[in-house]
């Protein structure tokens, strides 16, 4: 959850910081994670040597919390969608058309008000049960009446603008929710968008499981770990980091197309997928793990085509989506993966069905940008700044 939280965030806010080179920007930060990925796995192992496991678990929540230094430096910029005047007028907005801030009465105060009334109104009956009153005589009798009965209006009046406060607050409350509703409709509308949705989530079903089993087709192979000059997982963690990076600075040239150069990755992946099983050698297995892991640094141009399809303004929320579909796929590769094996016992009907999986996602989304690229670079409209402002006034009177 950590992890999801924070990538999202740096990558939304990378790419609204960087616009001529984004996809360097991109790289960069992409190619970070992989290289501190490949130096944990041995720094973990020479933690857990010296310190002990728990050692080790509280020196990297201590390399984590240095996070936090990081995030405070990314700040979004400042948006442009209110003018300088209507931010100067909302400055300038009376405090009676603020949120109702008053100091609520507190319990105590509420309760002798509520006495005071229920005396009063004892004394009342009293008087009437005698038969000896005159129209003035309850009021002379009782000469706090008047009081108490006028504080009971005037809480009864707050209670009431507060309830119709309450109201209005739930009703913008429930607009907001279905504004969001309604924006993420419009995005599926987008066929570039809905394409690239489904292109991610069978990439990740797809191709994160075979960077998990490379070690275990070379032993099904009978290649002798004896063999291994590399680990072929090293092999694809290295790869994967200059993958992103270099993808990210192709990314940024205005010949290339960034969406084909998208597919591209996808369609290669796939057909290095389905030439694994018949990979018998380790040199054959180590060509293929660094084809995989360059290719799956395609991540680093990921946010790119995205931000090419539904604009800057709609990033943080389509790629909120696309990410939680990501990892939707993530956790169904493996399962679906192990049950191939359980049942064929060898990973070669495990590994076209990957292969399958990725090239069906690349070949959607190429047939969604076939017509023309400028669909996707089609901004969504931009909602008209709106400001809401509440007017604390009785159950007649309009916001």
């Amino acid at each position: 959850l950590g992890c999801g939280l924070l990538y999202t965030a740096t990558v939304t806010i990378t790419c609204q910081y960087f616009d001529s080179r984004r996809g360097l920007a991109l790289g960069l930060i992409s190619t970070g994670s992989s290289i501190g990925l490949f130096i944990y796995a041995a720094l973990q192992r020479l933690l857990v040597e010296f310190y002990g496991l728990d050692g080790c678990l509280l020196i990297v929540g201590a390399l984590a919390l240095n996070i936090l230094a990081c995030g405070s430096l990314m700040r979004p910029l400042q948006s442009s969608d209110c003018t300088l005047p209507e931010k100067i007028a909302l400055e300038n907005v009376p405090d009676r058309y603020s949120i109702y801030n008053e100091k609520e009465k507190n319990l105590e105060e509420n309760i002798n008000i509520l006495e005071k009334t229920y005396r009063g109104e004892e004394t009342c009956k009293s008087t009437l049960a005698s038969g000896d009153w005159k129209p003035e005589s309850l009021l002379h009798k009782n000469p706090t009446t008047m009081a108490h009965t006028k504080e009971t209006e005037t809480y009864k009046k707050k209670v009431a603008e507060r309830t119709y406060f309450c109201k209005q607050l739930a009703k913008r409350k429930w607009q907001l929710y279905k504004n969001y509703c309604e924006e993420t409709g419009a995005l599926f509308k987008n066929k570039v968008f809905s394409a690239l949705f489904i292109a991610i989530f069978l990439f990740d079903i797809g191709g994160f499981p075979p960077s998990l089993l490379m070690e275990d087709v070379a032993r099904s192979s009978n290649v002798k770990e004896e063999e291994f000059p590399m680990p072929l997982i090293s092999i694809i963690g290295i790869m994967t980091a200059v993958g992103k990076l270099v993808l990210g600075i192709l990314a940024d040239f205005k010949w290339i197309n960034t969406l084909y150069l998208y597919v591209a990755t996808l369609i290669i992946m796939s057909l290095a997928l389905c030439a694994i099983p018949f990979a018998k050698s380790y040199v054959t297995l180590a060509l293929l793990s660094g084809v995989l892991g360059f290719l799956t640094g395609n991540w680093s141009i990921f946010p790119y085509v995205t931000t090419k399809t539904v604009g800057i303004e709609k990033l943080a929320h389509a790629y909120g989506i696309l990410m939680f579909f990501a990892g939707l796929g993530n956790s169904l590769g493996p399962p679906i993966v192990g049950w191939f094996y359980d049942w064929t016992h060898t990973y070669d009907i495990a590994f076209y069905f990957s292969g399958f999986c990725v090239l069906l996602g690349g070949f959607i989304l190429l047939l969604a940008t076939l017509p023309s690229w400028d669909t996707c670079n089609k901004q969504l409209p931009k909602p008209a700044p709106t400001t809401f402002l509440y007017k604390v006034a009785s159950n007649s009177s309009n916001v």
